[in-house]
């Protein structure tokens, strides 16, 4: 491989200035996070989401950690879900709560001490 064709081949492999922007923005999004039910009993984290917009999310539901994983994407202050096996869902984001299958989610805050 001459020399102009290997610079280009490495040029072309790097992610750009805005794909490096948007995983910025991606990993600071306002809804990444863990969001709970007041009792507990349900634990939604919403992952960071990738280059194209889409992320993933681990449900928990009392002792049964990942009882429902899957991808999510958010247009505005709606999320649309859909599980790993197939199964869809949506919720909106109002005034810093998540309103999703019927459930009120709050974002869980760290306790003093455990950043």
């Amino acid at each position: 491989m001459g020399l102009p064709l290997a610079a280009a081949f490495a040029a072309a492999s790097l992610p750009t200035f805005a794909q490096n922007e948007h995983t910025a923005m991606s990993a600071s999004h306002p809804y990444v996070g863990m969001w709970v039910t007041d009792d507990g009993h349900v634990r939604h984290e919403l992952l960071a989401p990738d280059v194209n917009g889409v992320g993933r999310y681990d449900e928990a539901r009392g002792r049964r950690q990942s009882a429902y994983q899957g991808r999510y994407t958010i247009t505005g202050h709606h999320i649309d879900y859909v599980d790993d096996t197939g199964f869809t869902a949506d919720g909106e984001f109002v005034d810093d709560v998540l309103y999703h299958g019927g459930m009120v989610l709050r974002r869980e805050t760290p306790r003093a001490g455990t950043e």
